[in-house]
């Protein structure tokens, strides 16, 4: 068990690693990874516009219906004349914003049951990637805390890829003193940190000044334990092993729990003007980009496998 007691990390499916074999295993498959992740923002992207939004720039955005107390210069007589309204043409904001991007790649991070292709481990690199790919296609300035600074340029992916091949033994939580005020963060993790840790971390990011995006990857397995009879489950932290007689009497309390948890950090993520949702790894990558796309876009989506907070 993870010190939440929510991880389920039976011996069967996640054996034993040194963190050092680890690096080494994820720094081999990250260039099959940057091309899962450059597929699933290439899809994405075909189907999203960029993340617009109102303000001072060229390109026109979208006609409105003009407000009281406006000033009357910024009405589209053009426009209003079709019809009995007035409107106000606006256009689209133009300057490059500072994201920056975090992949939790703890222990527990590392595991894959039968239930899924893909570890949850792999499957937050290819979401941290393809959301790099995306927002630099975008004209964004994206940033990797404490391994890569934000910048312009296509080709973030690939510089994010490099620095992951050469780091060892990353924290699950980025060092947040380079984070500016209203940047925004993105963090993929699996959330199983005590509920304490996950609250200060919400507040230590409001109260820089920026806005974080919180995507809780899970396994399937994780979700319904669908364990039975005797089972030996290890803590992907330490390595400790607790035996179990009967597994399947556990299920409704851990899943009572897991809901508890959950529902604690949506709450805390919503007290700091965060977003919170959950992408389970038996589901389409795209549909958590999906997910941390709208939510950097400011309109949060309310999908199957990329649930916002409020159905947390």
């Amino acid at each position: 068990m993870a010190a939440t007691g929510l991880s389920t990390s039976p011996s069967r499916h996640s054996p034993t690693t040194a963190r050092a074999d680890d690096a080494r295993s994820l720094a081999a498959r990250l260039p099959d990874l940057l091309v899962a992740a450059r597929r699933v923002a290439a899809n994405v992207l075909l189907g999203v516009h960029g993340r617009r939004r109102a303000g001072s720039g060229e390109t026109f955005w979208q006609f409105r219906p003009y407000m009281p107390g406006e000033p009357a210069r910024r009405i589209d007589w053009r426009r209003s004349a079709r019809d009995q309204h007035l409107y106000v043409r606006e256009r689209e904001w133009e300057a490059s914003q500072t994201v920056w991007l975090w992949a939790d790649l703890s222990p527990s991070m590392d595991f894959r049951s039968d239930l899924s292709p893909v570890s949850k481990l792999d499957r937050a690199v290819v979401l941290m990637l393809a959301t790099a790919e995306m927002l630099a296609r975008g004209g964004e300035r994206v940033g990797l805390p404490g391994l890569v600074e934000p910048q312009l340029g296509r080709n973030a992916a690939d510089r994010f890829a490099a620095a992951l091949a050469r780091a060892e033994n990353l924290p699950d939580w980025p060092d947040i003193r380079g984070v500016k005020r209203f940047s925004e963060l993105v963090i993929v993790s699996d959330c199983l940190s005590e509920i304490d840790t996950i609250r200060n971390r919400c507040r230590a990011v409001a109260d820089i000044g920026a806005t974080m995006h919180l995507l809780q990857v899970t396994d399937p397995a994780e979700e319904s334990f669908p364990y039975d009879g005797r089972f030996e489950f290890r803590d992907p932290e330490s390595g400790a092993l607790w035996l179990s007689e009967s597994a399947g009497s556990l299920r409704e309390r851990y899943i009572a729990r897991l809901a508890a948890h959950r529902g604690e950090i949506a709450l805390s993520a919503r007290k700091a003007g965060s977003t919170f949702g959950v992408h389970h790894t038996d589901r389409p990558a795209s549909e958590g980009l999906l997910f941390l796309h709208s939510s950097l876009s400011g309109t949060p989506l309310t999908r199957s496998g990329a649930a916002p907070a409020n159905r947390a």
